[in-house]
């Protein structure tokens, strides 16, 4: 018989992790004002708040952290990153700092002005985060595909280059710092970005004259899929595939707590020397100087390590293979998820889920509520609360999508785990008609409000 599949590695090391009875989660989540954000991980059974900083290093990983060089300048372990990040992106100049926002908030402090527009693929909520604080405004160009569901587009994180153009023809080229690309694009679901539209972008955005940047957090995921979906790729390593991808920009920023398989950590990396020379200006006032900015040497030593596994195929394959595990396991009980199944995580529609549930009432953050409820697991709405209000009307932005983002660690869970997170939702989508009011806010802060908001019950 044919042997089935089985896990790249075995366990080393466990964490145990309690249960509660939902009396008790009922009462943490009003101390909490409904926000899981304000939860302690002790009152948490399965953690799918975020795959950011949540995963398991490896053996080598561990030994690297023994061998950092803690030299404030010009560090062995910065060597060993800056040499790992050139060689998996072909990018010439690195700028760590402590993670991936603050990548953003250097890069942008060169880049993004007043009155700036930034086009891309869903931006993140740190990245428009950081364009708005600076009186910018991001601008979705995302396929329609992306919205649908049920419809299989292989790349629905792909740009499309009418929406783009459009962009380029409206505004001046000086307002147009950059076009960003998110791979893969998080807020469409986990999902890819083709290599064919990563080129024709780059195309485009040359005509005008529009640099290109990548938002890389899960670029080897990405380039799992392009391996997999992709015509004329499925005979290329995954590292073959990342420089090419990396080729079509002028530079990235990178969250290493996804797939740099850290739990902290980020960096910028960049083939222009002088946005290099002034970002260097930012790092040492934001994070540290440039040959650590942010970072212990230790760190970057395991980052080294972490981005070298995971644009393996073998890791690859079995971090998103129980991904879709998962995925399939809730189709097959007739949940409404995000199709095809993302890199990273699994995407409940709430809207189709919870349809009793006004908008104006959060529907994805009451559907991510039930479910902790239910069965302590925590997840993170990626809906209305999360697309904040519009800065200049301070109305709510409704997103074309309500969703709730099961974002599953890397090398942290089992299958069993996944069946009993598949078990919780269906037990929460067999009630849902019981279902019919959300939550008010009674309290957010000016931006990014997700993070802290505070909630009663409607």
């Amino acid at each position: 018989m044919e042997l089935p599949y089985a896990e790249p590695f075995r366990i080393k090391m466990v964490e145990e992790i309690r249960q509660s009875t939902r009396e008790e989660r009922e009462n943490w989540l009003k101390e909490a004002k409904f926000n899981l954000f304000n939860l302690k991980s002790s009152q948490v059974f399965i953690d799918l708040l975020t795959d950011s900083g949540t995963g398991a290093m490896s053996d080598r990983q561990w030994g690297a952290l023994m061998t950092g060089d803690e030299s404030y300048a010009g560090s062995r372990s910065f060597e060993q990153l800056h040499n790992t990040v050139q060689n998996i992106t072909g990018f010439k100049y690195l700028l760590p700092t402590h993670q991936g926002r603050a990548a953003e908030n250097v890069l942008f402090s060169v880049l993004v002005k007043d009155g700036d527009v930034i086009p891309g693929n869903s931006h993140f909520d740190t990245t428009k985060g950081h364009i708005e604080i600076r009186k910018a405004h991001a601008i979705d160009c995302t396929i329609d595909e992306a919205f649908d569901i049920n419809d299989l587009h292989p790349f629905k994180g792909n740009i499309n280059l009418e929406k783009l153009e459009e962009v380029y023809k409206s505004h001046p080229k000086e307002q147009i710092p950059f076009c960003l690309i998110t791979i893969t694009c998080n807020s469409s679901g986990g999902q890819p970005v083709s290599l064919e539209n990563m080129k024709a972008v780059k195309e485009l955005s040359d005509q005008y004259g529009i640099p290109v940047f990548f938002d890389s957090a899960r670029f080897a995921e990405n380039a799992y899929f392009i391996k997999k979906r992709e015509a004329g790729q499925e005979n290329r390593s995954i590292k073959e595939i990342c420089k090419e991808m990396f080729s079509y920009g002028e530079g990235m920023t990178m969250s290493s707590k996804k797939d740099g398989l850290v739990n902290i950590g980020g960096f910028i990396a960049l083939n222009n020397e002088e946005v290099f020379r002034k970002a260097s200006n930012f790092t040492i006032i934001y994070e540290g100087f440039i040959t650590y900015g942010g970072m212990a040497g230790r760190d970057m030593a395991a980052l080294a390590v972490g981005l070298d596994e995971a644009t393996e195929f073998a890791y690859l394959e079995s971090r998103i293979s129980q991904v879709e595990y998962l995925g399939n396991k809730l189709i097959e009980y007739g949940i409404p998820v995000q199709k095809p199944i993302g890199g990273h995580a699994v995407f409940i529609d709430s809207l189709n889920f919870l349809p009793n549930v006004p908008r104006e009432e959060y529907p994805a953050q009451t559907l991510g509520l039930e479910i902790y409820k239910e069965a302590g697991i925590r997840t993170v709405e990626i809906g209305t609360l999360l697309a904040d209000r519009d800065p200049e009307t301070r109305e709510n932005r409704y997103p074309k999508l309500e969703l709730v983002r099961l974002a599953i660690p890397r090398r942290t869970y089992t299958n069993n785990h996944m069946d009993y997170i598949a078990a919780g939702v269906k037990n929460v989508y067999e009630r849902r008609d019981e279902i019919s009011k959300g939550y008010n806010i009674t309290w957010e802060p000016e931006i990014l409000r997700h993070f802290t908001v505070h909630l009663e019950e409607a």
